[in-house]
């Protein structure tokens, strides 16, 4: 297994938490460790750097990259969204930063018996956590066709979901579809891919997001997580498709602190740090091509935030 990782927009998550004294730091997805390693180089004064994946094979990767910094590192695997959780096992009342890099990773795309991408043949799999029930297999050969269409519309914002959700019943009535490259010759004939966009691209993501119900453990991520953060503490998101990015940029606004006459009448908790997302440079993205979508919005607890006043 290749452990060759590029943390994406790392110089603007470090700058982030530049200048930022951290005692506890979560990072909901840890993956190979290449944000963490940085950060925790960068802040020597961090006690307990608290990281979980769902995927396991990340995190015996991360274990042997982060091993430098071993007994200040907790590993846990699982989804960020159960972030209580882990801060309670590790013994941590409060986060002073936190980091949910979203979406698959390079790792997982460049695996073939993953079956995340298109570009290669692999079963019809999709999960983050391989010992999760739902694969994409089981998707396009058992789900009713509004079923479908539904993911193909919402997580894939695939225009021509119909016509595919069609066509993949209709193949599946002949025999199982069994790999990513029996996936992706059903759905050539009848998608129309946009310029520099394979007709399977939606497709894929849409099903990836279904089988690991990304968007709704992304939502529940940010929300527990600015519960959770100490006063002045600072969370960061990076996303890689517009669905991720309202997401991100909805919770943390719908928690904005905002003036008021009464003090007691004020609502959220949150000082918006990134009023625009901050994008790859054009080094970067000529470096890694698969980071030319991320984008980075960071926000930070206020100071004097009463413990009910984030909305989550």
């Amino acid at each position: 297994m290749t452990t060759l990782h590029k943390p994406v927009l790392l110089n603007e998550v470090l700058a982030i938490f530049h200048n930022r004294k951290i005692r506890f730091f979560f990072d909901g997805t840890l993956g190979a460790g290449g944000h963490a390693s940085h950060l925790l180089q960068a802040h020597p004064e961090i006690e307990i750097y608290i990281g979980c994946d769902r995927d396991a094979d990340a995190l015996e990767i991360a274990a042997n990259v982060l091993k430098k910094w071993e007994g200040k590192v907790l590993f846990f695997h699982g989804m960020s969204s159960e972030i209580k959780r882990w801060l309670s096992l590790a013994q941590v009342k409060c986060i002073d930063g936190m980091l949910i890099d979203a979406g698959v990773s390079s790792m997982q795309l460049d695996r073939k018996e993953r079956g995340f991408s298109f570009q290669m043949s692999g079963p019809l799999d999709m999960r983050m956590d391989a010992t999760a029930d739902l694969t994409a297999k089981k998707i396009v050969n058992r789900w009713r066709e509004e079923d479908l269409v539904r993911i193909l519309q919402e997580y894939g914002e695939e225009p021509r979901a119909r016509a595919i959700a069609r066509a993949i019943i209709a193949a599946r009535k002949i025999s199982p579809i069994e790999t990513t490259y029996d996936l992706v010759e059903i759905i050539k004939p009848v998608a129309r891919g946009k310029k520099h966009l394979h007709p399977a691209t939606l497709t894929f993501q849409a099903l990836r997001i279904a089988v690991n119900d990304e968007l709704n453990v992304l939502k529940q991520s940010i929300e527990k997580g600015i519960l959770a953060l100490c006063p002045m503490g600072q969370i960061a998101t990076i996303s890689f498709h517009r669905l991720e990015d309202r997401i991100a940029k909805n919770c943390l606004r719908d928690n904005e602190r905002h003036p008021a006459k009464n003090k007691k009448e004020a609502r959220g908790c949150l000082e918006i740090l990134t009023k625009k997302p901050i994008g790859p440079t054009e080094e970067e993205i000529r470096n890694n091509p698969r980071c030319r979508s991320a984008k980075l919005r960071a926000a930070r607890k206020v100071e004097s935030c009463p413990g009910d006043c984030c909305l989550g």
